[in-house]
């Protein structure tokens, strides 16, 4: 966790350099820590900073990952835990830059009017399959339920 800085109490904060046609977004601020100055102002306090962010998000993150297979929003619990690295580190405000790019990106196409109408072809094509094994099923077994199922 190198802050940058080779004397002590100095803490360096990394630049924006990552600009869209030549101008950064308005609305985002630039790259580093998010820390109250007086923690960036001594080293050791940061860097117990920094840890303490890793280690909180690395819970959420991990809280997350367990949600994925069981029940619990998963996937926004994962970027929750990045938001919060991404207060302090800026690998983190990278990663999470480049997915809101993406979700945007796949939002905007979703929308687009030739994919709605293929995906609402798609899901009625897949609820009609279902349907008919649903059917055969019930055509074939009746309402019993497989596990009460005896040689038939």
């Amino acid at each position: 966790m190198n802050t940058g800085s080779n004397g002590p109490g100095e803490v360096v904060v990394a630049a924006d350099e990552t600009k869209t046609d030549g101008a950064a977004h308005e609305g985002e601020q630039g790259l580093g820590s998010r820390a109250p100055e007086f923690i960036k102002a001594r080293r050791m306090l940061h860097l117990s900073w920094q840890v303490g962010v890793f280690v909180i998000g690395l819970a959420v993150v991990v809280a997350g990952i367990i949600m994925l297979p069981l029940p619990g929003p998963g996937w926004i619990v994962i970027f929750g835990g990045m938001a919060i690295w991404a207060t302090e580190f800026v690998w983190a405000q990278l990663v999470l830059r480049w997915t809101k790019r993406k979700v945007t990106e796949a939002a905007q196409r979703a929308l687009d009017p030739k994919v709605r109408r293929r995906n609402i072809t798609l899901t009625a094509i897949g609820l009609v399959i279902i349907a008919a094994i649903i059917g055969f099923y019930l055509w074939k077994f009746g309402l019993v339920m497989p596990w009460k199922i005896k040689d038939q």
